[in-house]
């Protein structure tokens, strides 16, 4: 058997959660597993998934958007999958985490490797060698807008020069070894911006929490027909929270982040 199969089911216990799958023994090597936020459900109320179509419930959110990201948070709810054996169960993490078990045995074996922005960046060729020219300031703000848990519920363990890896409390166990392919295109995307002759506003503290009001009513309200990594959108949600970032730097120290703040203070 998979070493590191055997190691995590060693783990697991009567429930564990994976991301947003909750699995739960049933037996000596059976199992059921179900999205996370549908363990108070009745079975009756989801439907029957059988192992070979959970591939399927991957590939788009409830909208019927693709999802070039598995660890996103938007995995379909609604179902349920029974498997009969640890052999099954691996090939289920595979479906809906590719990658995952390896990438978690290597972190708990000590084996991992992670490779940080700067390296993986340094190797890029073509298009994609803007990537390389970031300062950490600005690689920093870019896997901040990026790589937020509303996004993605890898725990990223590659980072910048001044910039901690996350906590696995605040994404989940699914380890991050290196930056994806989304991130090199909204790095890419950044990089650019950045080459542009910057408008220069004098904009008052109210004025600021008013930008930043908008920006938030769009990260709140997504355009769903949006697809994840369309950088070239001006309401892409990582475009918006990168320049939320920015305004919210703007503000003079100690200043309410929003107008509600100050509305309340002048009362």
């Amino acid at each position: 058997m998979n070493p590191a199969l055997v190691q995590f089911l060693a783990e697991i216990g009567e429930q564990f959660v994976v991301a947003q799958l909750l699995i739960e023994r049933q037996g000596p090597e059976a199992f059921l597993l179900r999205h996370a936020e549908d363990a108070g459900e009745s079975l009756a109320n989801l439907q029957p998934v059988p192992l070979e179509n959970l591939r399927e419930r991957t590939q788009h959110n409830a909208l019927g958007i693709f999802r070039p990201l598995r660890s996103s948070p938007d995995l379909i709810r609604g179902w349920y999958c029974r498997v009969e054996s640890a052999a099954e169960l691996e090939l289920a993490l595979d479906y809906l985490y590719p990658g995952f078990l390896a990438d978690w045995f290597a972190v708990r074996t000590g084996t991992a490797a992670p490779t940080d922005y700067p390296a993986f960046t340094q190797r890029q060729s073509g298009m994609y060698r803007l990537t390389a020219k970031a300062t950490p300031e600005q690689a920093a703000a870019i896997i901040q807008a990026c790589c937020a848990r509303p996004f993605c519920l890898k725990q990223r363990l590659w980072t910048v020069p001044g910039m901690s890896a996350d906590r696995v409390e605040d994404k989940s166990i699914i380890p991050c070894l290196e930056p994806c392919a989304v991130l090199l295109e909204f790095a890419r995307k950044r990089m650019r911006i950045a080459q542009e002759t910057p408008a220069q506003l004098a904009l008052a503290p109210t004025e600021i929490r008013g930008l930043l009001a908008a920006v938030e009513n769009c990260l709140n309200h997504p355009d769903a027909n949006l697809r994840v990594a369309d950088f070239n959108a001006p309401t892409n949600p990582r475009h918006l929270l990168y320049v939320q970032q920015k305004l919210m730097s703007a503000l003079p120290k100690g200043s309410a982040a929003s107008s509600s703040t100050e509305a309340r203070e002048e009362e």
